[in-house]
């Protein structure tokens, strides 16, 4: 290359990334005008000293490398992408070697804090099983490093994600706990989406649920085992804990059940599922005190995957994480601790489908007057019910599962 022809492209290479650059310091500017013109004053009402508020933020600037951002002058999209759970095939999810390792070390733990667990169970009616399963997978009993300046991803996420709102009042919520005392700036480590400690609470949730277990004086879900198991059983009991009830049982469902009427508004007594045929996969009757209780159809991955018939407490675990496989882990790592086995139904490879690609059949459901719960591009419940009544009404055999011969026909 001549040396006119590098000059010309380090040119161009110049006035292209001008724009982004420009842009950046826009972001950036704009950033520090909200945290003095908006953070300052509601922090300021809710009693946090100026002190507090200038350490948060000592240093602190957008952190454009987090995800669900939507940056000035970008068009809200769904991301292109296909790194979730629910877009590649759940068996990854429940890997059978991380899953026995979890429930194996989730047992020894159980046995070394009984104690302080029997009474927590006593007093929240949640089962110490579930209590550890969720400190298992939240933090991996507390071993988990928590890499990111809590401040700088709130605030990040204030000014510039698709929930600002919801982050706004996290973000504030930070600053409370540091002027309650609870912890040092220095100390507000999270996860890219802001959650705290062992149990990764949102701040708003630390202030609302955590329990000083060990009586201490403080609520520490960082460093307190006691407090951590306490907080996550008050937080599941408040969230609608049934006691006494299980989660759910994995089913065989019969075709002649539709997966379309899965949900936690679709639910009947579990005796009218055994009546339609469900059974357990155990070959055991569903325990007597669950057959005339509520129960609800919940098959994550439609028929490419194993059903369950789902207790009200499922959905309890989803007030925590909303995920379908989030709370089936949970539910599933808790029996394992009992001595339960792996999963009898298994899960097909269906061909993969990114983010975008449902949400826009989602917008092609809505089309047609479905109920998908949202263009998210995420197939959740009612998407995946969706599906199944569009699949009937094409003469198709319901799988409730989106899929790219299924997009194709939608076109």
């Amino acid at each position: 290359m001549t040396f006119a022809a590098r000059l010309a492209a380090l040119l161009t290479a110049l006035l292209l990334a001008f724009p982004a650059a420009a842009q950046t310091g826009d972001i950036a500017r704009g950033f520090q005008r909200f945290l003095e013109t908006d953070i300052w004053p509601a922090a300021k009402a809710r009693g946090v000293p100026r002190p507090i508020f200038d350490a948060a933020f000592k240093g602190v600037k957008p952190n454009l490398k987090l995800p669900d951002l939507q940056l000035p002058g970008d068009a809200a999209k769904v991301e292109e992408n296909n790194f979730q759970a629910e877009f590649q095939s759940p068996s990854a999810y429940f890997n059978e070697s991380a899953v026995a390792g979890l429930a194996a070390r989730g047992r020894g733990l159980m046995a070394t804090h009984r104690a302080v667990l029997s009474r927590i169970e006593a007093k929240t009616g949640v089962p110490a099983a579930i209590i550890v399963a969720i400190w298992g997978r939240e933090s991996g009993f507390g071993a988990a490093k928590i890499p990111h300046n809590a401040f700088e991803v709130l605030a990040t996420k204030a000014y510039l994600a698709r929930r600002k709102e919801m982050f706004r009042e996290e973000l504030l919520a930070a600053l409370d706990i540091v002027a309650d005392g609870h912890l040092k700036v220095s100390e507000m480590r999270s996860s890219w989406a802001g959650a705290l400690g062992q149990p990764q609470f949102m701040p708003s949730k630390f202030l609302a649920f955590a329990v000083d277990q060990d009586g201490d004086g403080r609520r520490d879900i960082w460093n307190s085992v006691p407090d951590t198991l306490a907080s996550i059983g008050h937080y599941l009991q408040k969230a609608g804990w049934v006691a006494g009830r299980d989660w759910g049982f994995e089913a065989n469902v019969p075709d002649s059940v539709s997966c379309a009427v899965e949900g936690p508004d679709k639910g009947r007594p579990i005796r009218d599922f055994v009546s339609a045929g469900v059974t357990r996969v155990s070959g055991r009757p569903f325990p007597a005190n669950e057959v005339g209780a509520t129960g609800h159809l919940m098959m994550p991955a439609g028929r490419n995957g194993p059903a369950f018939i789902a207790t009200p407490n499922f959905y309890t675990l989803k007030v925590y994480n909303n995920s379908d496989l989030y709370a089936l882990f949970i539910g599933h790592v808790a029996d394992r601790m009992a001595g339960g086995g792996a999963f009898k139904g298994g899960w097909v490879q269906v061909e993969g489908m990114t983010r975008g690609d449902v949400a826009r059949m989602q917008e092609k459901l809505v089309g047609r007057g479905y109920d998908v719960g949202g263009a998210d591009g995420l197939p959740g419940f009612k998407t995946r019910r969706s599906i199944g009544d569009y699949e009937a009404s094409a003469g198709l055999s319901p799988t409730c599962w989106p899929s790219r011969d299924l997009a194709a026909r939608l076109k």
